[in-house]
């Protein structure tokens, strides 16, 4: 009979599929995920592999999701190190410039997890290995991974979050020079408008004063 546990929604307890073998959140740390693995939820998920990835010394990174296409909600969903993949190369804009630190180095460690008919999530795919090395916190007045990042990936995460800003804003100047563009055009083409209509009804009027003179 399988005794694997399942963790609950609210990360508090676990239970084994039998029913008889109750876990504290503390001891469910120490388990390591493995395939069949069972959740009450997604978020319970989500939970399970941030308190793992704490105990070994690596971050939690929600990655790539599927939708269902009958209703549109998640139904698979990837976790992964955050040092998964590489970092796009982009051409440097001064030589000046600090590099970047390098927080991707192609880990391929990975949880992935798909809900089922009963509602519940299942493990279906689980990658242990790292290729780079784990830094373990401790377990006493330990912090959620995903708040525990080192100043170099808080710098790039600012850094990225800035040029992002910059970009919004170049957007937003953008659309606010075509927008002014389309309400000079309107506002010349409103006043030719305007005089065409001037000189229609001044037309109109001679030839109706011409036309009044000739029955005089």
């Amino acid at each position: 009979m399988d005794e694997h546990p399942s963790m609950s929604e609210d990360g508090d307890m676990i239970e084994s599929s039998n029913g008889k073998e109750l876990l504290t959140t503390e001891e469910s740390s120490d388990i390591e995920p493995y395939v069949g693995m069972e959740f009450e939820s997604e978020e319970a998920a989500k939970v399970f592999y941030d308190a793992y990835a704490t105990r070994l010394g690596f971050i939690m990174r929600v990655d790539a999701f599927r939708r269902s296409m009958r209703d549109g909600k998640v139904v698979w969903r990837r976790l992964v190190c955050n040092k998964e993949g590489f970092r796009k190369l982009r051409p440097k804009r001064s030589e000046n410039r600090k590099p970047r630190a390098i927080t991707r180095e192609g880990c391929k460690a990975m949880i992935v997890v798909k809900k089922e008919k009963t509602g519940k999530w299942l493990v279906t795919r689980f990658v242990k290995e790292h290729n780079h090395p784990l830094v373990a916190t401790p377990a006493n007045g330990r912090r959620s991974v995903l708040l525990s990042q080192t100043p170099d990936e808080k710098d790039v995460k600012i850094r990225e979050l800035t040029a992002e800003l910059q970009r919004e804003r170049k957007r937003s100047a953008a659309f606010q020079e075509q927008l002014d563009m389309v309400l000079r055009d309107m506002e010349d083409h409103s006043h030719h408008l305007s005089r065409n209509i001037d000189d229609i009804v001044q037309s109109v009027r001679e030839i109706e004063s011409k036309r009044l003179g000739t029955f005089t």
